[in-house]
């Protein structure tokens, strides 16, 4: 989980994210996007994929992005469980 908020906790690395919700794309189509060195970017790319949130496939000489949604569904879950009465989710574990 530190991981996560790690990556979270740049705007960067959010902007990358949004992005990869649109389209899976290379590191250099990222790069594009960014007035930041490609190693830089590189940089990001691997702290996103320590936490899980992006994942790379490699299609010919090319690696391409994508968002990790099963993480994202994760962590979706995890915050609403901040947003729930503790009585509810009581009762709902006892059903």
């Amino acid at each position: 989980m530190n991981l996560l908020f790690k990556a979270l906790n740049d705007q960067t690395r959010r902007d990358i994210l949004e992005m990869l919700r649109e389209q899976d794309m290379t590191a250099g189509d990222i790069a594009d996007k960014f007035d930041m060195t490609k190693p830089s970017i590189s940089h990001h790319l691997s702290l996103l994929k320590q936490a899980n949130l992006v994942v790379d496939i490699r299609k010919g000489q090319f690696i391409y992005y994508s968002l990790n949604t099963t993480v994202i569904d994760d962590i979706v879950k995890w915050f609403l469980k901040f947003n729930s009465n503790p009585t509810e989710n009581e009762n709902n574990q006892d059903s």
